[in-house]
């Protein structure tokens, strides 16, 4: 007789997502130790600055054969089923996700599902799970479109043609589930790998308990089908960038530094401005049926090959954090934000995270708690849509109030270096509010007039 599987609808995933933020760690440059157990001293300080998920970069053993740099890319995963000994055990890392839990907030694993290191066991023991040239030679990931080779010399690329292996990475991803406390995972290059194997996965996953499930693609289709519950607003990042390039950083070229080696290409875009956010929202909303999006101002990524916030968005940096915090979707924190970190960590070798005091922190706590309480800036359709609020610049300024149910937030931007004087238009956001930065309480009226210092922020709650 054969077996009922249980059914549900997907996405099967925890309550705790619906007010959450993230944070993303990158556990070698964290501390000088780089490990698990260093690390954990910083739950403390996270959890009072309001952090819910935290996001590991990979934690498995990182390849030998053909790393780049002294330590290689953690995205070279040499064993699917075992800790980086230079983070520590498995057993230390049970140990960190026990006290994670203990703390109240949760955790996830970035997984790299696209391709392996060369000494993976998988390239010798089953040659046939990969990408092979003519010859039958295993290959590193290709543009399909071209057939050229993206770089990533450093990892071969996996065939999702062949069941065998999918199954493998399906049992791998769960024996962390199951074995390991994940509450999750961060997909790599997860716009590469079919959406129907995604499908398949989350299935199996979703099977075991409800999780947070995060696609590192802007690919509506495995948002749409229940495989994940976020995606990465990756179009609307690049926007943000071109704002401040038009109105603000206006740099044309980034030079990248300390031995990222990225060739320098000229950016030529379309200069954007503030009136272009409402379009991509729109044009959001359309695409994406279920889940949300995860907005950020810098990741892993960003920093290592295009520069800190401060050089990407210059003055305004803070400016389009409340932004991102405020917008539809989930806001990401990555490590060292909270301190004005304000440099390149190196991606193939040790670069410590300078800590300083904290500078930010306060700044962050600020927009994490009233996330938490107030059901207007709630994940997807937990919280309320966005409302513009029309002014005499909108070219300069993106004003906006958000409501659900009761609860009210209004948020003002100055998205240039100028001195803005303008009026709020319209009566749909009338009321008492407190300003969440200043803790002053304040009546907002019928076309209210305001002046607005360059890059000003501002945020007010009625709750």
């Amino acid at each position: 007789m054969k077996k009922k599987t249980k059914n549900f609808r997907m996405p099967k995933v925890p309550k705790w997502h619906k007010n959450a933020n993230i944070y993303e760690v990158n556990l070698r440059q964290y501390t000088p130790e780089g490990t698990y157990q260093a690390f954990m001293e910083h739950l403390p300080r996270l959890k009072a600055m309001g952090v819910d998920i935290l996001w590991f970069m990979p934690v498995n053993p990182i390849s030998v054969k053909n790393r780049k740099g002294p330590l290689g890319s953690a995205y070279a995963v040499a064993d699917y089923k075992e800790s980086n000994p230079d983070l520590g055990s498995l057993d230390d890392f049970k140990n960190m996700m026990k006290a994670i839990h203990e703390s109240g907030m949760y955790g996830i694993i970035d997984w790299v599902p696209n391709h392996t290191g060369w000494d993976n066991p998988w390239v010798t023991e089953h040659p046939e799970w990969f990408t092979q040239d003519e010859d039958g030679n295993v290959i590193d990931p290709i543009e399909p479109e071209t057939g050229e080779s993206w770089g990533w010399t450093d990892v071969a690329d996996l065939n999702f043609d062949n069941k065998e292996m999918r199954a493998a990475m399906i049992d791998a991803m769960a024996f962390w589930v199951r074995e390991c406390g994940v509450d999750g995972f961060r997909c790599d290059v997860a716009h590469q790998v079919p959406v129907d194997f995604w499908a398949e996965a989350a299935r199996e996953l979703y099977a075991i308990r409800p999780l947070f499930m995060l696609a590192e693609a802007e690919v509506p289709a495995i948002v749409n089908n229940g495989a994940f519950v976020v995606d990465y607003a990756w179009e609307f990042h690049h926007l943000l960038k071109e704002i401040a390039r038009t109105l603000g950083v206006n740099r044309t070229a980034k030079e990248l530094v300390k031995g990222n080696v990225v060739e320098l290409t000229e950016t030529k875009t379309e200069p954007k401005d503030a009136s272009d956010i409402g379009e991509m929202i729109v044009k959001k909303r359309k695409q994406y049926k279920k889940g949300y999006q995860m907005n950020f101002t810098s990741n892993h990524d960003e920093n290592a090959w295009s520069g800190s916030e401060m050089e990407r968005f210059g003055d305004g940096h803070l400016t389009f954090a409340v932004l991102t915090a405020t917008l539809e979707g989930m806001p990401l924190i990555y490590s060292g934000q909270e301190s004005a970190m304000d440099k390149q960590l190196l991606f193939f070798e040790k670069d410590v995270i300078e800590w300083g005091t904290f500078e930010y922190s306060d700044f962050y706590r600020t927009l994490n708690t009233l996330k938490h309480r107030n059901q207007a800036l709630w994940n997807g359709k937990h919280g309320g849509l966005i409302q513009g609020i029309s002014t005499e610049k909108d070219k300069e300024v993106f004003a906006f109030m958000r409501q659900k149910d009761d609860d009210k937030v209004v948020v003002v931007l100055n998205l240039s270096t100028e001195i803005q004087r303008i009026h709020l238009e319209g009566d749909h956001y009338t009321g008492d509010y407190t300003d969440v930065f200043s803790n002053q309480v304040i009546a907002l009226t019928q076309d209210m007039p305001m002046t607005l210092q360059p890059w000003e922020y501002l945020v007010f709650s009625n709750r």
